[in-house]
């Protein structure tokens, strides 16, 4: 075998020496376009990892620049805080060597006026003063006048003051706040520029609307009222009813009950016993037993089938008495029905009550209250010391100038004649004016009044000192003119009077669009004015379209259009938190949709009374139990026909 011998030549333009160095820089490139690219990267990666970083944060105005391995921030930070925080959430994602500050600091505008806002609470034990107010408020003179309001009570001064212009509103708030104060003995008021929210509490029904209605008139324009006036049920005590048929007239002298049904289930008997649908009853505290409206309604019937008569429940406690021209057969059964039938926790006693004979009463007392408040006492009292107390009294109930006594003694009165005296005394002062008699088996009392439950509490009254067996007679009678309530409107007529408003010119939207075209200004402003006095009741502010468009977009449009009228009426400082929006869409036509001109009537806002009437309410209970015939009587004529139903109500003529 041959070994073969090769010779490898190098070129002479690439010696051998030379390869080292060659190697050599070649791999020097390499690393520097290692490092190169190495850097890149982190700059990269750096700006991308703080970028989220601060993203995270919310920094949205935070710039991102690198330099190296530099980053540089920049943009301008809202607040200082800003600026640090962006630091520190970058901080979190480099080194913090790393990191060139270049952000600036939005130039801080004034420090804002603080918001001005005193609430005043007034109570039985003073009246406190809480808030911030100016400066220019002078406290002293405030303080001094609040003294002089609460009383007894103390004046808590917890005011904090601030050195700024007082905002436009707040001289007007305040003034209208402290008038309020007086009229209002349990309170809260709070006084912001411009705005007024009073919160209270009435002792009646009756007492709320006045407050309500005396606020709203007192305001002065330009100021928004907020009220949250309360009535709690009153306590009655004893729970009283007392229901009588006189010379063919049927009426309550007394009437109460603890829930609406219960209350319209004994109205609605006693229309049946030929009562008048005027009559009232109060809903209150402390009915003795689930059993009551069942056992007063067997009474009203009693009183009926005996044509004249009275029967008083007081608590428990009933008493019968029929008229003496009723047949004793008739008493009789009348009694023995009762007997049988009330529940067992009621204890009767019945009697009939004898023709009337002259000089039966024997002695008597008597006072007479004139409409000028002057009280004129005469007739008997046992001595000096009940003469003294009667008159005492009497000044302490109707003034110490008002009262005249020209009573007589007499040691020969009977027993509790005192006590007999001092409760007709306390019934006078329920009326405006009147005058009450006392013999020794009754007391009359007669006169008018404003309050429409004066009767009611003078019959509580009567039959919680005689009890009720006492014989007593109420002809107290409710003179309209005399009631600071009597011109404000009823639910009914509040609805009725706005849809009269609609009736002449609806409110007209953009098309297809809740928005109140501008030239309904005028209809809002007279709807506005008619609902003034109409914040306590539940009103249904109902919206209809015409059948173009979707039914479904139909019914979202109308609900939206009905709201907006409530929108409107607010800004037009009506209280709104009983109106409600309906949007029933196109579902109910007044016109059939085949023209332009009956699509528009279609298109209408109405209003609606969500509270059916008392005879609406009764007929439905009699639909699901007990049938009970329900009739009212036509305005327009003397016949009866049935009542619409609540639907009906606040309809548009088409």
């Amino acid at each position: 075998m041959q070994v073969r011998r090769v010779k490898i030549r190098l070129p002479k333009t690439f010696p051998a020496e030379a390869i080292g160095p060659t190697v050599f820089a070649g791999a020097a490139l390499l690393c520097f376009l290692l490092s190169i690219w190495t850097v890149d990267a982190v700059e990269r990666f750096s700006r991308l990892g703080v970028r989220r970083a601060v993203h995270d944060a919310g920094l949205s105005w935070v710039q991102i620049d690198t330099d190296g391995l530099q980053l540089i921030l920049s943009g301008t930070a809202p607040t200082e805080a800003l600026r640090f925080r962006a630091l520190s959430v970058a901080g979190e994602t480099v080194d913090s060597t790393r990191l060139v500050d270049s952000m600036t600091v939005a130039a801080q505008a004034e420090l804002a006026a603080p918001e001005f806002n005193i609430e005043i609470l007034r109570n039985d034990d003073g009246i406190s003063l809480i808030g911030l107010a100016p400066s220019t408020l002078a406290r002293d003179g405030l303080v001094a006048d609040l003294g002089a309001l609460a009383g007894e009570g103390e004046v808590t001064d917890m005011l904090e003051t601030a050195d700024h212009p007082v905002p436009e509103g707040w001289d007007i708030a305040l003034r209208f706040a402290l008038d309020a104060l007086k009229s209002l003995p349990r309170s809260k008021i709070s006084v912001t520029p411009g705005k007024v929210a009073v919160t209270a509490i009435g002792d009646s029904a009756d007492e709320k609307r006045q407050i309500e209605s005396r606020l709203r008139k007192a305001a002065p324009s330009g100021l928004a009222l907020a009220l949250s006036i309360s009535a709690p049920r009153p306590v009655i005590a004893p729970f009283t009813l007392r229901f009588l048929i006189e010379d063919g007239q049927a009426r309550f002298d007394a009437c109460s009950a603890d829930n609406d049904r219960s209350r319209r289930r004994i109205l609605q008997t006693a229309l049946d016993a030929g009562a008048k649908r005027t009559e009232s009853c109060t809903i209150g505290l402390g009915m003795p037993t689930p059993d009551w409206d069942d056992a007063v309604m067997q009474g009203i019937r009693a009183v009926k089938t005996l044509g004249s008569g009275s029967i008083t429940f007081s608590d428990t406690s009933v008493a019968l008495h029929a008229g003496p021209d009723v047949p004793q057969a008739t008493f009789d059964s009348v009694t023995g029905d009762l007997e049988s039938n009330l529940p067992r926790v009621f204890t009767l006693t019945a009697a009939q009550t004898a023709a009337p004979v002259a000089g039966e009463f024997g002695v008597e007392f008597s006072a007479t209250l004139d409409d000028k408040g002057k009280v004129a006492l005469e007739g008997r009292l046992r001595d000096e010391l009940s003469r003294d107390a009667v008159e005492s009294y009497a000044r302490s109930r109707f003034g110490a100038a008002n009262v005249h006594g020209a009573a007589r003694i007499d040691a020969d009165l009977p027993p509790g004649w005192p006590q007999r005296v001092l409760v007709s005394l306390q019934a006078l002062a329920e009326l405006h004016d009147g005058k009450v008699v006392v013999h020794e088996g009754d007391i009359a009392i007669e006169g008018r009044t404003g309050d429409k439950d004066a009767s009611g509490r003078v019959s509580r009254l009567l039959s919680s000192k005689l009890g009720a067996t006492g014989r007593y007679r109420i002809a107290v009678r409710y003179d309209e003119s005399l009631d600071p309530t009597a011109g404000l409107p009823t639910d009914q007529e509040c609805v009725d009077r706005v849809n009269a408003i609609l009736a002449e010119k609806q409110i007209v939207f953009e098309p297809g669009s809740a928005t109140i075209v501008a030239d309904a200004k005028p209809i809002l402003d007279r709807i506005a004015e008619a609902m003034k006095d109409c914040a306590d009741y539940p009103i249904e502010i109902g919206g209809h379209t015409d059948s173009q468009g979707r039914e479904e977009m139909n019914m979202a449009l109308s609900e939206q259009r009905a709201r907006a009228v409530i929108v409107a009426l607010q800004a037009r400082r009506i209280l709104t938190g009983n109106l409600s929006p309906k949007g029933y869409g196109e579902t109910q036509p007044v016109m059939a949709n085949d023209t332009e001109e009956n699509r528009e009537k279609n298109r209408r806002i109405e209003f609606r009374l969500l509270t059916p009437a008392l005879d609406e309410l009764v007929a439905e209970e009699g639909a699901a139990g007990e049938e009970t015939p329900i009739v009212v009587q036509s305005p327009d004529d003397k016949t009866i026909r049935p009542k619409k139903r609540p639907d009906t109500i606040g309809k548009q003529e088409p």
